[in-house]
């Protein structure tokens, strides 16, 4: 096998959900895809909790000094957040979208820009996006990417089914973030401790919990801007580790 197989195999479980999902769209009703949504966003929420239980372990709370477990996500999100504002990371990835609507020929009522963002951003979100990726470049194995390729198989499906081929296309993102990561495990080995581990997957779990409460219509919270925190949070604890 090859450093970045893993990736290619979760990419081509999205792809193949995604043109299953659009096949069983067709055939399903505006209510039942809305339900199905409604659906994604309650797991969502629900795979969110898991992603905060290392807020509460004992390896991160000792990692750091008192009081600085919930200090790190803080900091981690908002200075994530400012340097993805300036950057415009959620204007660009709505541009990006809209434009791919229009290649592919999408009406704009048809769920097909927030199909690929909120797929864009769940598919990347999470540790083993990050884990798996560098175990797959320092040859340390895919059994991480392949468990996630099979979530992501039903997520792409399930979420295709409502939102159409805008789904598929996250593959363009996710194969970038995913190749990143994996370049990194190839070049820099084991880069990251168990508590920065922590610290990345707490941040992750609350990016969920903004795609949850987006999926439900509840709040439309800017994920895309907060993208950065997710590199900003290990770096975030290691300085905290080190010098307070």
């Amino acid at each position: 096998m090859f450093p970045g197989i893993g990736t290619a195999i979760n990419l081509v479980a999205i792809i193949a959900g995604a043109t299953i999902g659009v096949g069983l769209g067709n055939r399903l009703g505006i209510k039942l895809r809305s339900l199905i949504t409604d659906v994604l966003g309650l797991i969502t929420i629900l795979g969110a909790v898991s992603a905060l239980i290392p807020l509460w372990s004992a390896q991160f709370i000792s990692s750091l000094p008192r009081g600085w477990s919930l200090l790190v996500i803080l900091f981690s999100l908002l200075l994530g957040g400012l340097l993805g504002s300036a950057l415009r990371l959620e204007d660009r990835l709505d541009s990006l979208g809209e434009s791919l609507r229009k290649r592919f020929g999408a009406s704009r009522d048809s769920g097909f820009a927030e199909g690929f963002i909120s797929a864009s951003l769940l598919f990347a979100i999470g540790p083993l996006a990050i884990l798996g990726s560098i175990s797959d470049g320092m040859s340390g194995g895919i059994d991480q990417l392949l468990l996630k390729s099979t979530l992501d198989f039903f997520a792409a499906m399930a979420f295709a089914a409502s939102l159409g081929w805008g789904v598929a296309l996250s593959i363009i993102p996710v194969g970038i973030y995913q190749g990143f990561w994996t370049i990194i495990g190839l070049i820099l080995g084991q880069v990251l401790a168990p508590y920065q581990i922590d610290a990345m997957t707490i941040v992750g779990g609350v990016m969920l919990i903004g795609i949850g409460l987006r999926l439900l219509h509840i709040k439309s919270i800017a994920i895309g801007n907060l993208l950065p925190a997710l590199a900003l949070a290990p770096i975030i604890a290691l300085i905290v580790n080190g010098f307070i």
